[in-house]
């Protein structure tokens, strides 16, 4: 056969607030959250291979090639689907790890669907949805690609349509480790439940906060810098720090000011993933 081969773009998220419900007897935290995606991203290129090797060509600094969620991704799509065919990936990274922003976790979903299309498997959202729950807590949001008001470990989605604010995300450069802010003794485990469907506004805090300010320095200097101009913010575990913006001209105004000392990025806030854009456009 004619190697097929496609170029998909895998999405960052931003968690608009995270409450911690509780600890579960698995060990695992009852949560309360709102993922929205941004259009900025990292892109994965995926060519089909007429055997069964799965190879990604672009190496990750500390990660062995079979630890990489995009390898696990594909192996385990080619076992639970039987597929005979093979997959060559390469990727463009941009998106941080431990940041926050759901990199590890995108790149596994676009794995999950760009091999489910090119593979011609025909597997429907919930079967790729729950394969890539067994990946990660955040991978069917990505896999599902919409806005959602999620629950449990972060499984349970609901859609919803926040407004689509241009945000300014800031990176400082250091990886947190989820795990440990988890297993923080100060960690809030006792924020009362949202009944209200959509989050009703003034829930917009982020339990992880405190402990990711008091363990992180960096994090809490762009977290003072940028809460100068807007409201800021950290998603998920962090380290990312964002803030929304009504117009991408008053979003670069503040990243010019503040990207001198800092990385960051601009990102059009957006319910459906350009992910989504991007097959259905195939279609």
């Amino acid at each position: 056969m004619t190697a097929a081969r496609l170029t998909l773009p895998s999405p960052a998220k931003l968690n608009l607030m995270l409450h911690i419900l509780g600890r579960r007897e698995d060990g695992y935290h009852e949560l309360q959250t709102l993922f929205q995606f941004v259009d900025y991203g990292d892109e994965i290129t995926f060519a089909v291979r007429d055997d069964d090797v799965i190879q990604l060509h672009t190496e990750f600094a500390g990660v062995p090639h079979d630890s990489n969620l995009i390898v696990r991704a594909a192996k385990m799509l080619q076992q639970q689907s039987g597929c005979s065919l093979g997959i060559d990936i390469w990727i463009d990274k941009v998106l941080p790890m431990g940041g926050g922003i759901g990199g590890g976790s995108s790149n596994a979903a676009t794995t999950l669907l760009g091999l489910n299309h090119l593979w011609q498997l025909g597997w429907d959202e919930d079967r790729l949805a729950a394969l890539g729950l067994s990946l990660g807590a955040d991978v069917p949001v990505f896999v599902r690609g919409h806005a959602a008001f999620a629950e449990g470990v972060g499984e349970k989605l609901t859609p919803v349509e926040p407004e689509e604010p241009w945000y300014l995300v800031l990176v400082p450069q250091v990886s947190v480790s989820t795990a440990e802010i988890f297993s923080d003794p100060l960690l809030t485990r006792n924020t009362p439940p949202i009944k209200v469907r959509p989050v009703p506004e003034g829930n917009s805090r982020n339990d992880c906060l405190p402990v990711v300010a008091r363990r992180y320095p960096e994090v809490r200097n762009a977290l003072d810098l940028l809460g100068k101009f807007t409201e800021a913010k950290l998603t998920g575990t962090g380290s990312c720090v964002f803030g929304g913006f009504p117009s991408k001209a008053e979003a670069d105004k503040v990243s010019a000011l503040l990207t001198e000392t800092l990385t960051g990025f601009v990102a059009k806030g957006s319910n459906v993933s350009m992910l989504h854009r991007k097959l259905q456009s195939l279609l």
